[in-house]
């Protein structure tokens, strides 16, 4: 008796899972709505007994289903949320009709799959992330401190202003201050200081790890990559050998502009929205640095500078950071720039 092969679409949502089980011919086998909880859902796919094939929507929700659920699947994919308009653009729209289209998509090899990186790498990348955020905040507090003490008109150092010794220093010598924004103020520097604390603990975490300590070292031999921009390199990007060309990582990285091409016209717009965000910060941030510790880049940057237009330089200088990041994690092999590519490059920022 020949044994058929199982298509089956995931609809995922915070509390349950829809699925539509279908076979290559279109027929539905089963479907039923699941609990997202993850024993409910390993005892349901410990149970099936014919070979399977699953997809679902990338999410915020789809990462641990997918992880529970690979093991027992002969595959299992994760589609492409802007690409997979068809289930939003439906007139009739349900958790069971989506899916439905889920499963055809597999089915007939029409889904647009995305890449999904390995347990390890997406944890470390959420503890990166994680010490951005907190990044952020510590900025975002020291700015409000400094607005507390414009308010009340006080005079202070702003160089100085979050070092230790003056901020204690400072307090003291606030008489006319009020008592609620000396509150407020050593309230904020408790923060601060549990900020910074608690991304440098995450950070030397990261740099101790054994699975990206060797590939950082390596990154960091281009001239102007710091740790932290090595890091999310390596954590956002994880399998730099999915990328098949520089034009492809720069497109990934949000580094291109919008393209709107129609009956032989092309309209460039801003920078395309679909990129990865994490990445193209840290890239715009060290391209505005790079310059000053690398003749490559400062070659590229006075170029760009020279006609006219500074924002258009650092997006040059961001995009030649890409092709060195992608060529050195690729071969596995530390940063070597050719002496020819060095003397024409560096002739113009003389």
């Amino acid at each position: 008796m020949k044994v058929h092969h199982h298509y089956i679409g995931f609809d995922v949502h915070k509390k349950s899972i829809s699925y539509c089980v279908k076979l290559a011919d279109g027929t539905i086998v089963e479907e039923d709505k699941l609990p997202a909880r993850a024993p409910i859902l390993q005892a349901w796919a410990a149970r099936r007994i014919v070979p399977w094939s699953g997809a679902m929507e990338s999410t915020l929700f789809s990462a641990w289903i997918y992880d529970i659920l690979k093991p027992y699947a002969t595959e299992l994919q994760m589609g492409h949320p802007e690409m997979m308009k068809a289930i939003a653009a439906s007139k009739k729209k349900s958790d069971k009709l989506d899916a439905r289209k889920i499963a055809d998509l597999l089915r007939c090899n029409l889904l647009p799959t995305c890449y999904v990186a390995p347990p390890e790498i997406r944890e470390l990348r959420r503890m990166l992330r994680y010490r951005n955020l907190v990044v952020r905040q510590s900025t975002q507090m020291k700015n409000r401190m400094s607005g507390l003490l414009m308010e009340v008109g006080a005079e202070y150092n702003k160089g100085r202003l979050h070092g230790e010794k003056y901020f204690w220093e400072l307090l003291d010598r606030l008489d006319s201050v009020p008592e609620s924004v000396k509150g407020l103020l050593q309230v904020s520097r408790g923060a601060l200081e549990m900020f910074e604390a608690t991304q440098r603990q995450l950070l030397d975490g990261l740099k101790r790890h054994p699975l990206l300590a060797e590939r950082v070292e390596r990154l960091r031999s281009i001239r102007g990559v710091g740790e932290v921009t090595a890091l999310t390199w390596a954590l956002e990007v994880a399998d730099p050998q999915r990328f098949h060309s520089i034009a492809q990582a720069v497109s990934y990285c949000g580094l291109t502009s919008a393209l709107d091409s129609s009956a032989d016209k092309q309209k460039r717009g801003p920078l395309s929205k679909k990129r990865n965000p994490h990445l193209q910060t840290i890239l715009i941030e060290a391209a505005k640095l790079a310059p000053r510790w690398n003749p490559q880049l400062a070659a590229v940057y006075e170029r760009e500078v020279g006609a006219g237009n500074r924002n258009r330089a650092t997006l040059e200088v961001a995009r030649k950071l890409v092709s060195y990041l992608l060529a050195v994690d690729k071969s596995g092999k530390p940063f070597q720039a050719a002496p020819t590519a060095v003397a024409r490059e560096v002739t113009p920022a003389a």
